[in-house]
């Protein structure tokens, strides 16, 4: 089992920065697929970014078009820690952020196929 706990959301103006923390539990942790998704008010779970075990010390990151540039998703697995950079924020980025754990490494950054879940932690952008 792996248990998620973000934190670091919170209310900003438009233009600033915001940096969101994903504390994980699990032996196995470090070759996990961990993935930012967020929801929206009325929307469905939507991908953000996520980092994926590639080789060794190696991931591959990918990001939704909408925060690419502007976002960076990052992992140290001494500390069991992902994290998520959200610079440049926009109104239209406000949303629950959700951590997101996936055993198999399978590429998909489908909401069906993560297997752990955290709480949410709540983004607000102020235009």
């Amino acid at each position: 089992q792996v248990q998620l706990v973000e934190s670091g959301g919170g209310s900003v103006a438009a233009g600033g920065s915001l940096r969101l923390s994903c504390a994980a539990s699990g032996q196995t942790f470090s070759i996990y697929t961990m993935a930012w998704f967020r929801q929206a008010p009325g929307k469905e779970r939507e991908f953000v970014a996520a980092i994926r075990w590639r080789r060794g010390n190696t991931y591959y990151t990918d990001y939704a078009d909408s925060v690419k540039g502007r976002f960076t998703i990052s992992r140290d697995n001494a500390k069991n820690m992902v994290y998520l950079q959200m610079n440049s924020l926009k109104p239209e980025d406000t949303a629950v952020y959700y951590c997101a754990a996936e055993r198999y490494n399978s590429g998909s950054y489908m909401v069906n196929d993560y297997h752990y879940w955290g709480q949410g932690t709540q983004v607000t952008v102020s235009s």
